[in-house]
């Protein structure tokens, strides 16, 4: 809501500019020739201003019914047709109007010597007077039709751009909400068991682990809704989440775990590295087999790596995750490309032993 009222105001302000600087174009213009070729005469106020008048009609008619109506909505030969139509429609209305209210024989004298003058300067080749009138009238007419035209492309440019950008923050805050989701409950509740057990074997373990979730808690809810956190935080996330998920896996199980501790400040969307973690243990944890984890993370200058590795289990239970797991990295891919195009590198490959992952990522 906020940036949508920042953004309006702009674009109002743009749309006068620019209807300003087609009015003063439209009135200074054509007095800049005529003093040039005619000198200081005031003889063609009312004929120009009247002309003026048509000129204008002319360009609304373009501006707010015939772009949008026809040229936006790609029907370009009606457009033209009808365009051409308009302007010599007004053309017979505007010399009905000069010979009812404005004739003056002394205007048109002064018209035919100005087109003489430049046709002798080889400007423009000398017309009829009738031909004079119909060119100059069809030039401005083109000129003004051509600029409302213009004007109007380029607001609907920046609407669009603006829309598109609204529907993309939009995507990512949808993006956002569902990988908050894709932590699943039974974590929660899981977690919860194993506390529950820890109070009787160590009431200081079972302490510990109430905070870290209560944290987890937090920064799911409250901390990463601004779209954009502190690695730190991240950081703190991913160990609170990879201590408490341990409580309930086996001591036969081998973890290597690597978490950085420098470049902390970098500020990062939230929740980016939390899929890939979440496989794993939900994919690389077996109670019967052999199995690993192994995640790395490191910082250098601005630029992110991280890498998962982890033990592919056979289980009933891993192989029936499967599909809920692909939804998850695939989400991840998504908003990748989202926030990072062109900055970002993510390779998963899985072998019947092993599931990897490795993403680079440079931050601005």
């Amino acid at each position: 809501m906020k940036d949508k009222m920042i953004n309006t105001p702009h674009k109002k302000a743009l749309t006068i500019v620019m209807h300003v600087l087609a009015w003063l174009g439209l009135v200074i213009l054509p007095q800049l020739i005529i003093n040039r070729y005619w000198g200081n005469q005031n003889f063609i106020a009312w004929g120009f201003y009247l002309n003026a008048t048509i000129y204008g009609i002319i360009f609304y008619i373009n501006y707010l019914w015939l772009v949008p109506r026809f040229y936006l909505k790609k029907q370009r030969l009606v457009y033209f047709l009808l365009g051409i139509a308009c302007i010599g429609i007004f053309y017979f209305v505007s010399e009905l109007l000069n010979e009812t209210f404005i004739h003056n024989p002394e205007r048109d004298q002064k018209i035919a010597e100005a087109f003489e003058k430049l046709s002798e300067d080889k400007i423009i080749p000398k017309p009829p007077l009738r031909q004079m009138q119909v060119y100059f009238f069809a030039l401005t007419s083109v000129i003004i039709s051509g600029f409302s035209l213009g004007l109007r492309v380029i607001e609907e440019h920046i609407t669009t751009e603006k829309k598109q950008k609204e529907l993309e923050k939009e995507k990512l805050n949808s993006e956002l909400a569902f990988l908050k989701n894709q932590i699943s409950p039974h974590f929660f509740f899981n977690t919860l068991n194993n506390i529950y057990a820890l109070i009787e074997i160590s009431s200081k373990d079972a302490q510990a682990s109430v905070l870290k979730l209560s944290k987890m808690m937090r920064y799911l809810l409250y901390d990463s809704e601004s779209g954009k956190t502190e690695l730190k935080q991240e950081v703190d996330f991913l160990n609170h989440y990879i201590d408490l998920m341990r409580l309930r896996v086996s001591s036969k199980v081998e973890f290597e775990i690597e978490l950085p501790n420098n470049h902390l400040h970098l500020q990062i969307p939230p929740l980016l590295f939390i899929p890939f973690i979440e496989n794993a243990f939900k994919h690389g944890i077996s109670y019967r087999e052999k199995s690993f984890i192994k995640i790395e993370m490191k910082v250098i200058d601005n630029q992110i790596l991280f890498k998962c590795i982890n033990s592919v289990s056979s289980s009933a239970e891993s192989k029936k995750d499967e599909k809920h797991s692909g939804i998850g990295l695939e989400n991840v891919k998504k908003r990748l490309q989202l926030l990072f195009p062109l900055k970002h590198r993510l390779d998963i490959s899985q072998t019947d032993d092993e599931f990897s992952v490795y993403l680079s990522i440079e931050i601005d």
